[in-house]
C-alpha cells in the first residue's frame, strides 16, 4: 500500500519555479525601485542561492565528463566487443547525434526565439573572440591533461579521456583492475550529481524570482518560445527521424515499433533517465521487439551512456538562444564548434536527471557564451528534460534494431507479434515495483 504524498523532484522544481515567478513580480509591483529589495534581494540572497547553484552544475563537468567517457571507452574498446557490432553502434549513435544538433540549430536560427533587450545590465557579457577552426582542430589534443582539467578544456579532456579508456582496455588484467576503480569512480559522481540536483528547487526559485525582479514581461515570452521551439525539435526527431532511419536502414513498420515502445517511452518520461529505465529498456527490446539479448545486452547500456539525442537538440536551441538574447554573433565555425563539441560531449553524458544542463555550460565556454545564460531556460529545463529522455531511449532502441537486423540477430516473427513479451512488466506495474 502506497501512502507517500511526498512531492517529487520534477514537482520541487516546477513548484520552485512558479514561486520564484510569483515572489519576483510581487516584490517588483510592490515596492517598484526599492534599493534595499535591490541591495538585499536581486543582488544579495538571490544573486548567491543562484550563483552557488550554478557554480554546483560547473563543478561537475570536469569529474563527470572525464570519468563517464573513461568508463564508456573501456566497455567499447574490450578486445571482446571490437568490431563491427561497436563501429556500427557508435557510428550510428554519432550520426543520429549530428543530425539531432543540426536540426535543432537550424530551426533556432530560423525561429529566432531569443531577444537581444532581455539582457539587462546585471546579465550584460562580453565575448571573447573565438579562434578560427584551424585553430580548433590543432588545439583538439592536449600538450599538458592537468592543465586542460583545470581550465576545463573539453575537447582536449574528451581526447585524452578516450586515449586513457583504450589503453585501459588493453593491457590485462591491470587495466581490468583500474577500470573497476573507474567505474566506482563514476558510481560517487553520480551520486554527487543527485545530491546537486537536490538543490534544484531553491536554485531554479532563485534564478526565477531574479529574472522576475529584472527582466520584463517579453522574457518569459521569449523563454516560452523557446521551451516550443525545443519541444517541436524533439517531437520532430522522435516521429519523424528515428521511424525514417529505422525504415530505411531495416525495412521495420515504425508503427509497430512505436506502438510496443509506449511503455519504454512513459516510463523514461516519468524518470527523466535512461540508466533508470534500461531494464524496461531491455526487456522491452529481447521480448516485444525480438532483438537477441547478445545485442540488446552491449547495444542498448553503451546506448544509455553516449547516445544524448535529446539533450543534443537541447544545448543546440539554447547555445543559439543565448546568443541571441546576449546579442552575439555565432560564426559558422562557432556552429560547427558545437556539433562536434555537443557530439563528442555526448558520450561522456551519464543517464542521469539534469546532466544536460552540465553539458551545456561545457558548449557554452566552447564558444565563449555566458554559462550565465542557463539562468533564462533552466526553470523550463526539467521538463524538457523528461521528454528528451524519452527521445534518447527511443533512439536506443532503434538503433538496436538496425544493428541487429544488420548482424542477423533478430526475430522477425517477435517483433510482429502484437502479443509477444506480454509478460513483461507494464509501465503502471513498473512504477508499482519500484515504489
Amino acid at each position: 500500500m502506497i501512502t507517500k504524498n511526498k512531492l517529487g523532484l520534477t514537482a520541487k522544481i516546477l513548484l520552485g519555479m512558479l514561486l520564484g515567478v510569483i515572489l519576483g513580480l510581487l516584490l517588483r509591483n510592490l515596492f517598484p525601485g526599492s534599493e534595499w529589495v535591490e541591495t538585499y534581494l536581486t543582488k544579495g540572497l538571490l544573486h548567491v542561492i543562484g550563483t552557488i547553484f550554478i557554480s554546483s552544475l560547473k563543478m561537475l563537468v570536469v569529474p563527470l565528463v572525464f570519468v563517464s567517457l573513461v568508463c564508456g571507452t573501456c566497455s567499447l574498446s574490450e578486445p571482446s566487443k571490437l568490431g563491427r557490432l561497436g563501429g556500427k553502434t557508435l557510428l550510428f549513435y554519432l550520426f543520429t547525434t549530428a543530425i539531432a544538433l543540426s536540426v535543432a540549430i537550424l530551426a533556432a536560427i530560423v525561429i529566432h526565439p531569443g531577444n537581444a533587450s532581455m539582457v539587462t545590465e546585471n546579465m550584460s557579457f562580453s565575448a571573447k573572440i573565438a579562434p578560427s577552426l584551424a585553430d580548433v582542430i590543432i588545439n583538439i589534443v592536449p600538450t599538458n591533461p592537468l592543465k586542460a582539467m583545470s581550465q576545463g578544456n573539453m575537447l582536449q579532456i574528451i581526447i585524452f579521456a578516450v586515449i586513457f579508456g583504450f589503453a585501459i582496455a588493453h593491457i590485462g588484467e591491470r587495466g581490468r583492475r583500474v577500470a573497476r576503480l573507474f567505474d566506482d569512480l563514476n558510481e560517487v559522481i553520480m551520486r554527487v550529481v543527485t545530491l546537486v540536483m537536490q538543490l534544484a528547487p531553491y536554485g531554479v526559485f532563485a534564478l526565477m524570482a531574479k529574472l522576475s525582479l529584472t527582466l520584463g514581461v517579453e522574457t518569459f515570452g521569449s523563454v516560452v518560445k523557446y521551451f516550443f521551439v525545443v519541444l517541436g525539435v524533439l517531437l520532430i526527431h522522435a516521429f519523424v527521424v528515428y521511424p525514417t532511419l529505422l525504415k530505411t536502414f531495416s525495412g521495420l513498420s515504425p508503427i509497430t515499433f512505436m506502438r510496443k515502445m509506449r511503455d519504454v517511452q512513459l516510463f523514461a518520461f516519468s524518470t527523466a533517465s535512461s540508466n533508470a529505465t534500461l531494464p524496461v529498456t531491455i526487456e522491452t527490446a529481447e521480448h516485444r521487439l525480438g532483438v537477441d539479448n547478445k545485442i540488446a545486452s552491449f547495444t542498448l547500456p553503451l546506448g544509455a551512456t553516449i547516445n544524448m539525442d535529446g539533450t543534443a537538440i537541447m544545448q543546440g536551441v539554447a547555445t543559439v538562444f543565448i546568443a541571441q538574447v546576449f546579442g552575439i554573433e555565432l560564426t559558422i565555425t562557432d556552429y560547427i564548434t558545437v556539433v562536434v563539441t555537443a557530439t563528442l560531449a555526448s558520450i561522456g553524458t551519464a543517464g542521469v536527471p539534469g546532466v544536460g544542463l552540465i553539458m551545456l555550460a561545457m558548449v557554452l565556454n566552447q564558444v565563449g557564451l555566458p554559462v550565465e545564460g542557463i539562468a533564462l531556460i533552466i526553470g523550463v529545463d526539467r521538463l524538457l528534460d523528461m521528454v528528451r529522455t524519452a527521445v534518447n531511449v527511443t533512439g536506443d532502441t532503434v538503433a538496436t534494431l538496425v544493428i541487429a537486423k544488420s548482424e542477423e540477430g533478430f526475430n522477425q516473427d517477435t517483433f510482429h507479434n502484437p502479443d509477444a513479451g506480454r509478460v513483461a512488466p507494464t509501465f503502471d506495474e513498473q512504477v508499482h515495483l519500484n515504489e
